[in-house]
């Protein structure tokens, strides 16, 4: 479903206070579009502030040079957005449990609600909603509405838009690639990204405890189901162990899926203070994952996506387990 991008600008041209979110843990393709949406904002001359849940991932700061990004609790209190905003925009997310204590915040909110997200799964955030899950990343869909709206991409948004896509498409391997999104890319380089860069930042300047967590994943990583399944795990005790943190098993399940024979895989990630296991899904065969994950509150595309699950890990394991081999069959 194309978007409307003469209503969303409609929707956006009175207020002049904005609050940008996006869901927890968030990756390059929520930082890198909320860094976009919030310079496009203000070329039109609105003021913006970024308010996330979750901190930055050490791992990905450096899309964010400048501390841009603010954490909630942190660095701005919810009465704070309550009083200081007119208008509360989230994107690529559009699901309450994604949006940790920022969903707190949008509820309260008295202001215009505006969501952009291009995920199947959604709640109704109480907003006017711009969705299209056909598209390969929210990153992509800044991009288009700065092209709709005739708006300057810099060499700045060119590379927080750059990164978004290229890892919210496995570095434009994913099924969701078409040539359009290559057409998008080189526009972008030509305002300036520069994919070497990107790489290296991405997967050229690991920190060892990450790369300790990402050996220990692949080393309990077990197959079932005939060799469809994959999974693999990362506890407290392997965070305690390494020193990593739970933002460093990022990109780690795609490992798994390397395997030959493998036709789907599930990563269960064990988060600290109680807060239960995120578990990760990916498929490259006729499994929807999106919803596999929707049956346990969770959601996103059919090729990959993910949910939280506040019970002990082996409940989770057990549980998801089953009813992704139940889906399978």
């Amino acid at each position: 479903m194309s978007i409307d991008w003469a209503a969303l600008k409609a929707a956006i041209e009175v207020p002049q206070r904005f609050v940008l979110t996006s869901h927890v843990r968030p990756d390059c393709d929520a930082l890198g579009s909320e860094l976009a949406m919030a310079a496009l904002l203000r070329q039109m001359g609105k003021d913006v502030t970024i308010v996330n849940d979750s901190e930055t991932p050490q791992h990905l700061e450096f899309i964010d040079p400048e501390g841009e990004i603010k954490q909630l609790g942190k660095d701005i209190s919810r009465e704070e957005i309550q009083n200081g905003f007119d208008a509360f925009m989230v994107v690529d997310t559009s699901a309450w449990i994604q949006l940790g204590e920022m969903a707190e915040a949008m509820q309260e909110f008295r202001g215009v609600k505006l969501v952009l997200d291009h995920h199947v799964s959604q709640d109704d955030l109480g907003g006017e909603m711009f969705k299209d899950p056909k598209c390969e990343a929210t990153g992509r869909l800044v991009y288009d509405a700065a092209k709709a709206w005739g708006m300057t991409i810099t060499k700045e948004v060119a590379t927080v838009l750059f990164t978004a896509i290229a890892t919210d498409t496995g570095w434009f391997r994913f099924p969701s690639v078409s040539g359009s999104t290559y057409q998008a890319i080189g526009d972008l380089v030509d305002a300036g990204a520069v994919p070497s860069e990107v790489y290296g930042n991405l997967f050229e300047n690991e920190r060892l405890e990450r790369v300790n967590l990402r050996g220990r994943i692949l080393s309990s990583a077990k197959i079932i189901h005939d060799g469809k399944l994959a999974y693999s795990m990362a506890t407290q005790q392997d965070f305690a162990e390494t020193g990593a943190t739970p933002s460093d098993t990022e990109d780690a399940i795609n490992r798994t899926m390397a395997v030959t024979g493998v036709e789907a895989a599930i990563l269960f990630v064990e988060l600290p203070n109680g807060d239960g296991v995120k578990a990760s899904f990916r498929s490259r065969s006729s499994l929807d994952v999106a919803r596999l994950a929707q049956q346990f509150g969770g959601g996103g595309h059919v090729a990959a996506a993910g949910a939280l699950v506040k019970k002990p890990l082996g409940e989770v394991v057990s549980m998801l387990l089953e009813a992704t081999e139940r889906a399978m069959r």
